[in-house]
Formats: C-alpha cells, structure tokens, sequence
C-alpha cells in the first residue's frame, strides 16, 4: 500500500513537471507568404514563369487564329467542293482542335512544373532560414501566420529576410 501510495504520488508530480514543462513552450510566428512575395528570388522567378507563358500564349493565339482563318476559308467553299473533300477538312479540323488542346494541355503542365522547380528550392531555404532563426532565438515552435486564427506573439518575418539576406 505504501508503495502504491509513493508511485501516486510520483505520478503526480511527474504530470506537474510535465505540463509545466509544456506552458514553457516558446513559440513565434512568421508569415511565409510576405517573405517570399518579397524575395528577390522569387522575384526572379516570377519573371522567368511570365516570360515562359507568354510564350506558349504567343503560339496557342498563333494556332487559334490558323484554326479561325481555316475554318472561315473551308466554309466558304463548303458549297463549292465535293464531299471528299470537305470529309477531308473536316478530319483536319479536327486535328488542329486536338493539337491546340494537347498543346494546351502540356504547356500548363510544363508551367507548372517550371513553377515548382523554381519555387521549391526557395521554399526549402525559406524552411531553413525558419529553423535557423527560430533556434537561435530559443524557439520550440515557429507557426505560419497564416494557419493561424491569433497571431499575438513574437514575429519572426523580418529576423528571417535579414538571413536570408534582403
């Protein structure tokens, strides 16, 4: 019985140390999204994705506007041709819906993956900076603002620019 009573009260104090252990817990916070809006890097990347997609709307407009003039020239001359022949536009309509789609398709896929080649990298050193920063300063716990409903403590947002250089 003793012991019993002894191992209770040892668990006690042990929960008590625990969660004042817990209530100790540093934590800050940081806003992912202004540090890497403002990024010079990310900067750059931006431009780079801007340029990459104007590129691929400059040739989808090109392809759009072959479609329009044939498709205008073809019924024009619908009347005047024979069956075979307009069977034959039809079927290179057709094509040319599936080229611009397909071309479509795989220029929002390359865009996409440009996007997360050049992001991801930054996000990882954005990451890096985080536990840096948060470590030195003595945090457990570095919360994203924006997963947060109260954000009413340390900010750590400009520590991590300065690190990460701008």
């Amino acid at each position: 019985m003793k012991r019993l009573k002894s191992l209770l009260i040892a668990t006690v104090l042990f929960l008590g140390a625990s969660q004042t252990i817990n209530a100790q817990a540093k934590t800050a916070h940081v806003d992912v999204n202004e540090i890497i809006s403002k990024m010079p890097a990310m900067l750059d990347a931006q431009k780079q994705l801007e340029k990459l997609s104007a590129t691929y709307d400059a040739e989808y407009k090109t392809m759009a506007e072959e479609y329009t003039n044939k498709m205008k020239k073809y019924e024009q001359e619908a009347n005047t041709v024979g069956d075979a022949v307009n069977q034959t536009r039809q079927a290179e309509m057709q094509d040319l819906v599936k080229r611009i789609t397909d071309y479509r398709d795989n220029a929002q896929k390359e865009l996409q993956k440009k996007e997360s080649d050049l992001v991801k990298p930054l996000m990882d050193k954005i990451k890096a900076s985080i536990q840096k920063v948060g470590k030195a300063k003595g945090y457990q716990y570095v919360l994203n603002v924006a997963d947060l409903l109260l954000a009413d403590g340390p900010d750590l947002t400009a520590d991590i620019k300065k690190d990460l250089g701008f």
